[in-house]
């Protein structure tokens, strides 16, 4: 088990960084399983997340080799098999794997994926898709079995715009027969990301970023090559800690559009930001204002990066508000940010957020990804130390975080207990 912890104060300077987005290459690398031959993808990240994918590649008998940022995907010796809890669980995003392997070999037995536990996050939508096509579902307990004698393209309307269901349709429809037509799918720019990376395999997917995809389905997936766009949720993060603690601190490796919804509303805060071409500088801001955040699917404002902003709206001068659309119990953050000296109240689906207020350092527990994340910003300003347990949160989601933030000026540390 790990620790960190952190000697709040320093001022942070200097560059950061960004690696691969974690939320493309958690799809990209089940997605590679759909190829016939070898598929290479680049700027992959080093994290847990990752770490967990690879150990289901490995046991379904895939050849996997990483070098650096480089992991290289061999699908051609894997096995059809039963992927137990013990290995799905690990990560929301081990169901890639059921559309990959459905839409590959028409079968697939896994379990319930596991994650964060920030709400309900049912797989409702993602089953929607695969009867669509002519799946049928059989749900024992926590375990699922699909099976299709063909894969017909159809039409398929979400419920919602959801990213893991808008993926998962795509996995699925790209070997099928005929067109599949997808409506109301998410636009984020993981899934440009996804198809661009299917489509440089042979596959003819249209209109991904848009609320309407077509995929023309083929026989055939082939080697292909691609490269993990820039994390925007780790930009994200730094971004908020150059406001709440830089001096010209320089974020690098980013695609300024996909944060234009935190961009403007640090700027609506009165924060210092320069925009460059693949670069963002941030200084810590004077008299912040108030703001109103609503989060909502892209291009609005990421329900990932409500949790991080939420320790800079405790320097606001004002109250701000907070609402979350997207999980219903993302505010695991809140009651920490309190005993570190925050005054933030919860109403059902907000928080509101009365500053300024002084954080001090405390002994505090990261119960996810992001609330992890808020806390590691909350100890890099608060007064004296702040200890973080249950870590390993953080690390599911964060390239070296520890050596990015030292690198800048912080005091902060890993420890073993």
């Amino acid at each position: 088990m790990k620790q960190i912890k952190i000697e709040g104060g320093h001022e942070l300077t200097g560059e950061i960084k960004i690696s691969g987005a974690k939320n493309s290459a958690v799809a990209l690398v089940p997605a590679s399983l759909l190829s016939d031959g070898v598929v290479t993808i680049d700027n992959i990240p080093n994290i847990s997340d990752i770490d967990a994918l690879n150990e289901i590649l490995e046991y379904l008998g895939a050849m996997v080799s990483r070098e650096g940022e480089t992991m290289k995907i061999d699908s051609s010796t894997i096995v059809n098999k039963e992927i137990p809890e013990k290995i799905s669980k690990r990560l929301r995003a081990s169901y890639y794997f059921m559309s990959a392997l459905l839409g590959k070999y028409r079968h697939v037995e896994m379990y319930f994926p596991g994650g964060c536990s920030i709400g309900a996050r049912p797989i409702d939508q993602t089953l929607k898709g695969f009867r669509a096509l002519g799946a049928t579902v059989k749900e024992e307990g926590n375990k699922f079995t699909i099976d299709a004698d063909e894969l017909i393209g159809g039409h398929v309307y979400l419920d919602m715009p959801s990213v893991g269901a808008t993926i998962n349709t795509i996995l699925v429809a790209v070997r099928a027969k005929g067109t599949t037509i997808l409506e109301n799918a998410a636009k984020e720019p993981e899934i440009v990301n996804i198809a661009t990376f299917l489509n440089n395999m042979g596959a003819k997917i249209r209109g991904a970023g848009t609320s309407t995809i077509r995929i023309i389905g083929v026989d055939h997936l082939k080697d292909s090559f691609t490269e993990v766009i820039p994390d925007r949720i780790e930009t994200g993060t730094y971004m908020i800690a150059g406001a709440l603690a830089g001096n010209q601190l320089k974020i690098t490796n980013v695609i300024p559009d996909h944060v234009e919804s935190l961009t403007l509303k640090l700027k609506e805060m009165g924060c210092p930001i320069t925009i460059g071409e693949d670069s963002i500088t941030i200084s810590r801001g004077k008299h912040l204002k108030p703001v109103n955040i609503k989060t909502l699917g892209y291009p609005g404002f990421p329900t990932d990066l409500q949790q991080p902003l939420t320790t800079l709206l405790t320097y606001c001068e004002g109250t701000s508000i907070l609402e979350e659309t997207i999980y219903e119990n993302r505010f695991q953050n809140v009651p920490y940010l309190n005993q570190m000296g925050a005054d933030i109240i919860i109403d059902k689906r907000k928080i509101f957020v009365k500053g300024p207020t002084t954080l001090h350092g405390e002994k505090v527990t990261a119960t996810d990804l992001r609330a992890g994340a808020c806390l590691v910003l909350a100890g890099l300003v608060a007064e004296g130390t702040t200890t973080i347990m249950d870590v390993e949160h953080v690390l599911r989601g964060y390239e070296n975080i520890i050596g990015k933030l030292s690198n800048v000026g912080a005091k902060i540390k890993m420890e073993e207990i």
